[in-house]
């Protein structure tokens, strides 16, 4: 009776495995909810591919997280450095290296924060002299970091200070991705950090090729979320079982606001709802056409009561009946579907990062 994530383990673990050997120096990224997974599962399988790595490579040394509230439940399951990928800010609940709790001294050792202000990095210094920390640049994405001068300025206040690097947000957009960290190495460069460490985002295994065969003397950290948790979807499968199934004619009320059967078919009650993330939705960034056409042909649907499910029966998708409870869902079939009975499974397409399963079970 639950949203259940079921993982081919061997499958997924080999996974984990190329990916680490295709990106030396990766940093896994463990945020949010876990690319579905969970947080704590993957900061196991993080401290796993430390203790397993590559043939002939090192395995994982850093993990980074979304949020200084994720901390708790990663640092507990992996040994080693803990990158913060939201800025630190004066309010920011970073773990007091002035704790006299030995665990609260130990944790603050091993975070590394983001700073992407100045004012912060005075800050952060006054609040803790010891902190380590990595340097934001400003990236096409505008959404945190320094200008090339602040980045030059902080430089030279933090030289031979606890300084852990540089960091890059890049954006998604595939073909610009190299030429902008190649414009941004010419103010890091600049900044005297041409020797450092520069952490970086959504980068492919042949760009960052390029790029350090183009910067030999900069060390450059993949971080990594997508491509390696969730890089073979053939591995993870998402399953939602059937509750009840009834008959229903044309006309017939039905659901929480009473609507009528627009013809005669069956309701089928399955296991997720929106508190698992069912039927929520997000802005879509998809520009093309054809995108276009499927938000005007959704909006139809929406406007005469129907909406397309994630739900999978007789391998279509199904449509909702009203739309997703908390954690049940209802769907309508037409009598050209022959419906599920209670028991069965049906796998459900969700977007992972938006998902909150009940159960993961790694066959």
């Amino acid at each position: 009776m639950s949203l259940t994530l079921t993982v081919d383990g061997e499958r997924w673990r080999a996974h984990l495995r190329a990916t680490a050997e295709a990106y030396p120096g990766l940093v896994p990224v463990a945020k949010g909810n876990g690319y579905g997974l969970g947080l704590g599962r993957l900061a196991r399988k993080t401290q796993w591919l430390a203790e397993h790595p590559p043939e002939g490579g090192a395995g994982p040394d850093a993990i980074a997280v979304g949020t200084y509230h994720e901390l708790p439940e990663v640092a507990s399951r992996f040994d080693g450095d803990l990158l913060v990928l939201t800025p630190w800010r004066p309010f920011s609940p970073a773990p007091d290296a002035t704790s006299d709790r030995a665990d609260g001294r130990a944790l603050a050792r091993r975070v590394i924060h983001t700073v992407s202000r100045l004012e912060d990095l005075a800050a952060l210094r006054a609040a803790d002299p010891d902190a380590r920390f990595v340097l934001e640049r400003l990236t096409s994405m505008q959404r945190h970091g320094l200008g090339a001068a602040e980045l030059r300025e902080a430089a030279e206040t933090a030289r031979a200070r606890r300084l852990a690097g540089v960091a890059l947000h890049l954006p998604l957009a595939d073909g610009t991705r190299v030429a902008e960290v190649q414009r941004l190495m010419v103010d890091v460069v600049a900044a005297g950090l041409e020797e450092t460490t520069v952490w970086v985002s959504h980068l492919g295994a042949d760009e960052l090729a390029t790029l350090r065969s183009a910067h030999p003397r900069t060390s450059f950290r993949p971080r990594v979320g997508t491509a390696l948790w969730l890089g073979d979807r053939g591995a993870l499968r998402v399953t939602a079982t059937v509750l009840d199934v009834h008959r229903v004619e044309r006309g017939d009320r039905f659901g929480y606001r009473g609507r009528r059967a627009p013809r005669a078919g069956h309701l089928v009650i399955v296991s997720g709802g929106t508190a698992h993330g069912i039927g929520l939705t997000a802005p879509t960034g998809e520009l093309s056409l054809r995108s276009r056409a499927a938000s005007v042909a959704r909006g139809g649907l929406d406007a005469a009561g129907l909406a397309r499910s994630p739900y999978l029966v007789a391998g279509r998708q199904a449509m909702f009946a009203e739309p997703p409870h908390m954690q049940a869902s209802m769907l309508l079939l037409p009598d050209s579907v022959e419906p599920p009975a209670v028991g069965d499974e049906l796998e459900v397409r969700v977007r992972f990062t938006a998902t909150d399963v009940d159960v993961v079970r790694i066959a």
